[in-house]
Formats: C-alpha cells, sequence, structure tokens
C-alpha cells in the first residue's frame, strides 16, 4: 500500500509543476504520421544543440518512435487547448482532425504552434516504465505567439499578470 500511496503522491505533486506542453511526431515504419501530448520535454545541451522527452512503455506509438531516425518536438501555442487534447485522446484520426505537413526530412510538422523543434534521434535510454528519446535540433521554427502552459490538470496561455517584468 506505500508504494501506490507515493506513487499517488508523487502524480499529485507533478500534477501542480507548471510546464509547458508540447506534442511530439514522427512518422511509422509505414510512413504514417504518429504523435502524442507531452510534457516530459526540457533542453539538455547547446553543444551540440539537445533535448529529451519521455513516452511510456504502455503508448502504441512506442515502437514507431522508438525506430524512427527523428521526431518533431512541437511547443504548443496558448490557443491550441483543442490540438492538445486531440493528440491526447486514444483511438482517434488525430492527424485527419488538424493541418499539418510533411517537411523536407519527411516528418510530420504541426501548423501554427509556438515552436517547432525538428530532431535526429541521438540517444535513447531505458529508465523505468518509460524511455527517454534524447533528440538533436536539426531545424527549429518560431512563431510571435504565446506558449502553453500546463498547471493542476489544466491547459492554456500564460496568464497576463505572469507577462510583466517587476520593477527592480
Amino acid at each position: 500500500m506505500e508504494k501506490q500511496n507515493q506513487q499517488n503522491l508523487f502524480k499529485e505533486v507533478m500534477g501542480n509543476y507548471p510546464t509547458g506542453v508540447t506534442i511530439v511526431t514522427t512518422c511509422d515504419e509505414d510512413g504514417n504520421p504518429v504523435g502524442l501530448t507531452v510534457n516530459s520535454f526540457a533542453s539538455v545541451s547547446l553543444d551540440p544543440l539537445l533535448i529529451l522527452w519521455s513516452i511510456d512503455h504502455r503508448v502504441s506509438s512506442l515502437n514507431a518512435f522508438k525506430m524512427a531516425d527523428g521526431f518533431v518536438v512541437h511547443v504548443l501555442a496558448g490557443d491550441q487547448q483543442k490540438l492538445c487534447q486531440l493528440f491526447a485522446s486514444r483511438n482517434t484520426d488525430r492527424f485527419g482532425n488538424c493541418n499539418w505537413s510533411l517537411s523536407s526530412q519527411n516528418l510530420p510538422i504541426l501548423e501554427n504552434t509556438f515552436a517547432v523543434l525538428e530532431c535526429k534521434t541521438y540517444k535513447q535510454v531505458e529508465a523505468g516504465d518509460h524511455t527517454i528519446l534524447i533528440g538533436e535540433v536539426t531545424n527549429i521554427t518560431f512563431h510571435e505567439k504565446e506558449p502553453m502552459l500546463y498547471h493542476r490538470r489544466h491547459f492554456g496561455p500564460i496568464p497576463a499578470e505572469f507577462h510583466s517584468v517587476p520593477n527592480k
């Protein structure tokens, strides 16, 4: 029972930790696009440019990401809650319900996100019930938009009061 209590407490703590929200995409071995909503995203290195994210071993697209030569991290804009929910849902045609195109690297790119980081797979690390995927960033696209924030199981733009810099 103690392990279950610790897991529940861990989920509560992590669910209350504010993070950005991303959707990560790639193509499977048949060239079909796959993607999912992810908030386990972080920068790793400036030289080379490396990022990481993790994927649960129970996710249906796990093998597609593990076998892929590359993937794309889309940092969501604050007004993209529907897109976030679409890629977090199960058993739905995610790519049939959004605007996207293939990049020159044949990776699926979602339209109108805050930022797009095209990556080649750099390293994979097995860690508990997840695989950590490290990517070397090969192309960056940035749009002047407000990014999305996830906090206490809510998604949305960063509140206005956080936009101003306090006087020193």
